[in-house]
Protein backbone atom coordinates (compact mmCIF):
# COMPACT_ATOMS: atom_id res chain seq x y z
CA UNK A 1 0.00 0.00 0.00
CA UNK A 2 1.73 3.39 -1.19
CA UNK A 3 1.97 6.31 1.78
CA UNK A 4 -0.61 8.38 -0.03
CA UNK A 5 -3.51 5.22 0.26
CA UNK A 6 -1.89 4.11 3.48
CA UNK A 7 -3.00 7.57 5.04
CA UNK A 8 -6.34 7.87 3.05
CA UNK A 9 -7.42 4.38 4.79
CA UNK A 10 -6.39 5.27 8.54
CA UNK A 11 -7.68 8.87 7.96
CA UNK A 12 -11.20 7.31 7.57
CA UNK A 13 -10.83 4.77 10.42
CA UNK A 14 -9.83 7.93 12.83
CA UNK A 15 -13.28 9.07 11.23
CA UNK A 16 -14.83 5.95 12.29
CA UNK A 17 -13.41 5.58 15.45
CA UNK A 18 -12.95 8.82 16.66
CA UNK A 19 -16.72 9.57 17.77
CA UNK A 20 -18.33 10.26 20.97
CA UNK A 21 -19.96 7.42 21.17
CA UNK A 22 -16.43 5.81 21.60
CA UNK A 23 -16.30 7.02 24.98
CA UNK A 24 -19.50 4.89 26.17
CA UNK A 25 -17.13 1.34 25.73
CA UNK A 26 -13.88 3.45 26.68
CA UNK A 27 -12.60 3.88 30.64
CA UNK A 28 -12.30 7.49 29.06
CA UNK A 29 -15.98 7.59 30.22
CA UNK A 30 -14.78 7.91 33.83
CA UNK A 31 -13.11 11.72 33.67
CA UNK A 32 -15.14 12.89 31.40
CA UNK A 33 -18.18 12.95 34.41
CA UNK A 34 -16.12 15.49 35.97
CA UNK A 35 -15.87 19.54 34.95
CA UNK A 36 -13.07 21.11 37.07
CA UNK A 37 -9.48 20.44 35.26
CA UNK A 38 -7.68 18.67 38.24
CA UNK A 39 -10.40 16.41 39.09
CA UNK A 40 -10.42 15.54 35.60
CA UNK A 41 -6.17 14.72 35.30
CA UNK A 42 -6.27 12.78 38.90
CA UNK A 43 -9.40 10.36 37.52
CA UNK A 44 -8.06 10.12 34.75
CA UNK A 45 -4.23 9.46 35.53
CA UNK A 46 -5.71 7.23 38.03
CA UNK A 47 -7.70 5.19 35.20
CA UNK A 48 -5.19 5.09 33.00
CA UNK A 49 -2.85 3.84 35.43
CA UNK A 50 -5.11 0.55 36.07
CA UNK A 51 -5.58 0.39 32.32
CA UNK A 52 -5.23 -3.14 31.41
CA UNK A 53 -7.51 -6.15 31.23
CA UNK A 54 -10.71 -6.55 30.62
CA UNK A 55 -12.28 -2.33 29.75
CA UNK A 56 -15.34 -3.95 31.25
CA UNK A 57 -13.00 -4.36 34.32
CA UNK A 58 -11.40 -1.60 34.29
CA UNK A 59 -13.94 0.84 34.10
CA UNK A 60 -15.36 -1.41 37.25
CA UNK A 61 -12.25 -0.83 39.28
CA UNK A 62 -12.35 2.81 37.82
CA UNK A 63 -16.04 3.75 39.31
CA UNK A 64 -14.47 2.30 42.70
CA UNK A 65 -11.79 4.64 42.62
CA UNK A 66 -14.15 7.34 41.76
CA UNK A 67 -16.56 6.19 44.85
CA UNK A 68 -13.63 6.20 47.47
CA UNK A 69 -12.63 9.39 46.53
CA UNK A 70 -16.06 10.69 46.68
CA UNK A 71 -16.63 12.17 43.02
CA UNK A 72 -14.03 14.88 44.50
CA UNK A 73 -10.66 13.45 43.31
CA UNK A 74 -9.06 16.63 44.06
CA UNK A 75 -10.54 17.47 47.15
CA UNK A 76 -9.81 13.42 48.42
CA UNK A 77 -5.84 14.34 46.81
CA UNK A 78 -5.96 17.51 49.08
CA UNK A 79 -7.06 16.32 52.17
CA UNK A 80 -5.45 12.66 52.17
CA UNK A 81 -2.51 11.91 54.63
CA UNK A 82 -0.58 9.29 55.50
CA UNK A 83 -3.20 7.68 58.40
CA UNK A 84 -5.75 7.29 55.47
CA UNK A 85 -4.57 4.40 54.39
CA UNK A 86 -7.91 2.76 55.62
CA UNK A 87 -10.21 4.97 53.21
CA UNK A 88 -8.25 2.80 50.72
CA UNK A 89 -8.80 -0.43 52.33
CA UNK A 90 -9.23 -3.03 50.04
CA UNK A 91 -9.23 -1.92 46.47
CA UNK A 92 -7.70 -3.97 44.20
CA UNK A 93 -7.26 -4.21 39.98
CA UNK A 94 -5.36 -6.95 39.14
CA UNK A 95 -1.58 -6.17 40.54
CA UNK A 96 -2.39 -2.58 41.63
CA UNK A 97 -4.11 -2.43 45.18
CA UNK A 98 -4.71 -0.15 48.03
CA UNK A 99 -0.89 0.14 49.22
CA UNK A 100 -0.29 0.96 45.56
CA UNK A 101 -3.44 3.88 45.59
CA UNK A 102 -2.28 4.75 49.13
CA UNK A 103 1.20 5.80 47.45
CA UNK A 104 0.10 7.63 44.65
CA UNK A 105 -2.39 9.58 46.15
CA UNK A 106 0.18 11.01 48.35
CA UNK A 107 2.37 11.01 45.29
CA UNK A 108 -0.34 13.19 43.46
CA UNK A 109 -0.62 15.48 46.57
CA UNK A 110 3.23 16.45 46.64
CA UNK A 111 2.86 16.92 43.24
CA UNK A 112 -0.12 19.68 42.99
CA UNK A 113 1.26 20.76 46.72
CA UNK A 114 5.06 21.21 45.42
CA UNK A 115 5.12 21.15 41.74
CA UNK A 116 2.42 22.89 40.79
CA UNK A 117 0.50 19.86 39.57
CA UNK A 118 0.23 17.21 36.68
CA UNK A 119 0.80 19.37 33.46
CA UNK A 120 3.41 21.73 35.10
CA UNK A 121 5.79 18.60 35.90
CA UNK A 122 5.03 17.39 32.18
CA UNK A 123 5.66 20.64 30.51
CA UNK A 124 8.88 21.69 32.40
CA UNK A 125 10.61 18.62 30.73
CA UNK A 126 9.01 17.88 27.46
CA UNK A 127 10.99 18.14 24.27
CA UNK A 128 10.02 20.00 21.22
CA UNK A 129 9.30 16.56 19.63
CA UNK A 130 8.40 14.39 22.34
CA UNK A 131 7.10 13.55 25.50
CA UNK A 132 8.97 10.80 26.39
CA UNK A 133 11.68 12.29 28.32
CA UNK A 134 9.19 14.16 30.94
CA UNK A 135 7.61 10.55 31.70
CA UNK A 136 10.86 9.45 32.70
CA UNK A 137 11.18 12.22 35.42
CA UNK A 138 7.71 12.75 35.92
CA UNK A 139 8.32 9.07 37.49
CA UNK A 140 11.58 10.29 39.46
CA UNK A 141 9.65 13.30 41.08
CA UNK A 142 6.19 10.75 41.57
CA UNK A 143 8.32 8.36 43.79
CA UNK A 144 10.61 10.78 45.16
CA UNK A 145 8.22 10.48 48.73
CA UNK A 146 8.74 7.25 50.59
CA UNK A 147 7.18 4.33 49.03
CA UNK A 148 7.09 0.55 48.61
CA UNK A 149 9.39 -0.55 45.68
CA UNK A 150 6.58 -2.69 44.55
CA UNK A 151 4.70 0.19 42.84
CA UNK A 152 7.27 2.06 41.11
CA UNK A 153 5.87 -0.88 38.54
CA UNK A 154 2.79 0.80 38.15
CA UNK A 155 4.33 3.82 36.16
CA UNK A 156 6.69 2.59 32.71
CA UNK A 157 9.83 4.70 31.91
CA UNK A 158 10.97 4.94 28.97
CA UNK A 159 14.63 5.55 29.35
CA UNK A 160 14.49 1.86 30.31
CA UNK A 161 12.88 1.09 26.89
CA UNK A 162 9.35 0.68 28.35
CA UNK A 163 6.50 1.78 25.33
CA UNK A 164 4.65 3.31 28.51
CA UNK A 165 1.83 2.78 27.09
CA UNK A 166 -1.09 3.56 29.63
CA UNK A 167 0.59 7.05 30.58
CA UNK A 168 0.92 8.00 26.91
CA UNK A 169 -2.66 7.17 26.52
CA UNK A 170 -3.64 9.80 29.66
CA UNK A 171 -1.25 12.48 28.26
CA UNK A 172 -3.37 11.92 24.60
CA UNK A 173 -6.28 12.49 26.59
CA UNK A 174 -4.96 15.56 28.20
CA UNK A 175 -3.31 17.25 25.44
CA UNK A 176 -4.78 15.86 22.46
CA UNK A 177 -7.11 19.02 21.19
CA UNK A 178 -10.24 16.60 20.07
CA UNK A 179 -13.28 18.42 18.00
CA UNK A 180 -14.90 15.00 18.35
CA UNK A 181 -14.95 15.33 22.18
CA UNK A 182 -13.63 12.56 23.04
CA UNK A 183 -9.69 13.84 24.42
CA UNK A 184 -10.07 16.75 26.86
CA UNK A 185 -6.98 18.80 25.18
CA UNK A 186 -7.25 20.50 28.69
CA UNK A 187 -3.16 21.05 29.03
CA UNK A 188 -2.48 24.18 26.46
CA UNK A 189 1.00 24.24 27.71
CA UNK A 190 1.49 21.13 25.39
CA UNK A 191 1.06 19.96 21.60
CA UNK A 192 -0.61 17.09 20.00
CA UNK A 193 2.75 16.85 17.58
CA UNK A 194 4.67 15.69 21.09
CA UNK A 195 2.06 13.30 21.78
CA UNK A 196 3.49 9.16 21.19
CA UNK A 197 0.90 6.15 20.54
CA UNK A 198 -0.15 4.30 23.10
CA UNK A 199 1.34 1.33 22.03
CA UNK A 200 -0.78 -2.24 22.83
CA UNK A 201 -1.12 -5.92 21.39
CA UNK A 202 -3.58 -4.74 18.91
CA UNK A 203 -1.95 -1.06 17.95
CA UNK A 204 1.30 -3.19 17.27
CA UNK A 205 -0.30 -6.13 15.74
CA UNK A 206 -2.05 -3.99 13.04
CA UNK A 207 0.83 -1.37 12.70
CA UNK A 208 3.03 -4.46 12.22
CA UNK A 209 0.65 -5.82 9.28
CA UNK A 210 0.46 -1.77 7.40
CA UNK A 211 4.55 -1.77 7.59
CA UNK A 212 4.29 0.99 9.90
CA UNK A 213 6.17 -0.92 12.58
CA UNK A 214 9.34 -3.33 12.12
CA UNK A 215 10.47 -4.34 15.43
CA UNK A 216 8.86 -7.51 16.98
CA UNK A 217 8.54 -6.14 20.47
CA UNK A 218 6.09 -3.63 21.61
CA UNK A 219 9.00 -1.60 23.41
CA UNK A 220 10.52 1.97 23.30
CA UNK A 221 12.57 1.30 20.57
CA UNK A 222 9.28 0.12 18.80
CA UNK A 223 7.16 3.10 19.94
CA UNK A 224 10.03 5.14 18.12
CA UNK A 225 9.13 3.16 15.17
CA UNK A 226 5.96 4.10 15.16
CA UNK A 227 5.70 7.79 16.01
CA UNK A 228 8.18 8.52 13.19
CA UNK A 229 5.75 6.80 10.70
CA UNK A 230 2.88 8.20 11.69
CA UNK A 231 4.59 11.29 12.17
CA UNK A 232 5.00 11.14 8.35
CA UNK A 233 1.27 10.82 8.13
CA UNK A 234 0.50 13.85 10.14
CA UNK A 235 3.10 16.21 11.52
CA UNK A 236 0.54 18.00 13.26
CA UNK A 237 -1.44 15.43 15.25
CA UNK A 238 0.17 11.85 14.94
CA UNK A 239 -1.45 10.29 17.57
CA UNK A 240 -5.06 10.37 15.84
CA UNK A 241 -4.12 7.00 14.44
CA UNK A 242 -4.42 5.30 17.91
CA UNK A 243 -8.00 5.46 17.04
CA UNK A 244 -7.84 3.70 13.58
CA UNK A 245 -5.17 1.41 14.86
CA UNK A 246 -7.12 0.39 18.03
CA UNK A 247 -10.13 0.07 16.41
CA UNK A 248 -9.21 -1.89 13.90
CA UNK A 249 -7.17 -4.68 16.00
CA UNK A 250 -10.16 -4.52 18.48
CA UNK A 251 -12.78 -4.29 16.67
CA UNK A 252 -12.52 -5.82 13.29
CA UNK A 253 -9.97 -8.46 14.24
CA UNK A 254 -7.48 -6.74 11.41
Amino acid sequence: MKQTELKEFLDSKVDQYNRIDFIETDPIQIPKRFIQKEDIEIMAFLVATIAWGNRKSIIKSGNRIATIMGDSPFDFVMNFTDNDQDRVSGFVHRTFNEVDLHCFILALKNIYMNHGGLESVFASYSQPKTLQPAIHHFKRIFFSIPHQKRTEKHISDPAKNSAAKRINMFLRWMVRKDRHGVDFGLWKSLNSSQLSCPLDVHTGNVARKLGLVRRNQNDGKALVELDNSLRKLDPVDPVKYDYALFGLGVFENF
